[in-house]
């Protein structure tokens, strides 16, 4: 007999048999979910574009000094990514939604792949890469037009448009994040899917909940992280494998 396959069956149970038990459900998604898509991470050595890193170009300063290299680069990721559809782990998360009405699903992806699949109101904690928000009137605006026109205007007054996205050096909104903590310290169950727990303030979020709320917290990820230790379950696999057997389980 596979143990490790009757050890995961197992842990698969008991975080379905604690999400059925729960009203208060979080969801966390990282570049993990993505990926299974096609989605490239665009970061480290895989993320090069023309000698360029992502930390070279997603910056305030790297629009500043020159906006049409940066839209050139989110241009090509828009094209990368138009075409890409959700996977299954994408579309459990919806099923698991209309199971569990107090759902609340954070990510931290700017894909757009969540609502494509029917997501009801995901928080984009970092912001999407198809809305563009205004410099100068500071409206946000959906566009999914690829190419995209650089350097593009927006139509209400002509100022420059800049992707609605989070950058290196910038926070993150506080109204979102004040949304998602109070969220958090009130969760029973929290799931964290396919990130490596590196990136800040997310990273945290799992021990906040577990901290405030004393919810459950369940990591679904290819590998374990350096939290894994500090959860109650840690299950390795694909997300688009492991979401829709915990839906399974949980049931109509």
């Amino acid at each position: 007999m596979d143990t490790k396959l009757t050890v995961d069956i197992e842990a698969i149970s008991q975080v379905a048999e604690r999400i059925k038990a729960s009203t208060r459900v979080v969801v966390l998604t990282g570049a993990g979910i993505s990926q299974e898509s096609g989605v490239p991470t665009f970061r480290g050595a895989d993320g090069l574009w023309q000698s360029f890193r992502a930390e070279d170009l997603a910056t305030p300063e790297a629009f500043q000094r020159d906006p049409v290299l940066v839209w050139q680069w989110y241009d090509w990721r828009r094209s990368l990514i138009k075409p890409l559809e959700p996977n299954p782990g994408h579309y459990a998360l919806v099923e698991l939604e209309k199971r569990i009405p107090g759902l609340t699903l954070v990510t931290q992806n700017v894909d757009g792949l969540h609502r494509a699949a029917g997501s009801r109101d995901p928080i984009e904690m970092h912001g999407t890469i198809w809305r563009v928000r205004c410099l100068e009137c500071k409206n946000t605006f959906e566009n999914r037009t690829v190419p995209i026109t650089i350097l593009p205007k927006c139509e209400a007054c002509d100022g420059l448009l800049r992707p609605d996205v989070v950058w290196f050096g910038e926070s993150l909104n506080e109204e979102i994040l004040h949304t998602i903590y109070t969220y958090l310290q009130k969760a029973q169950v929290v799931l964290i899917v396919g990130t490596s727990a590196m990136v800040q303030p997310a990273a945290s979020f799992g021990m906040v909940a577990k901290r405030t709320a004393g919810a459950f917290v369940v990591e679904l990820n290819r590998s374990r992280t350096h939290q894994s230790p500090l959860f109650d379950i840690s299950i390795q696999g694909n997300a688009g494998e492991l979401l829709p057997r915990i839906v399974d389980c949980i049931g109509p």
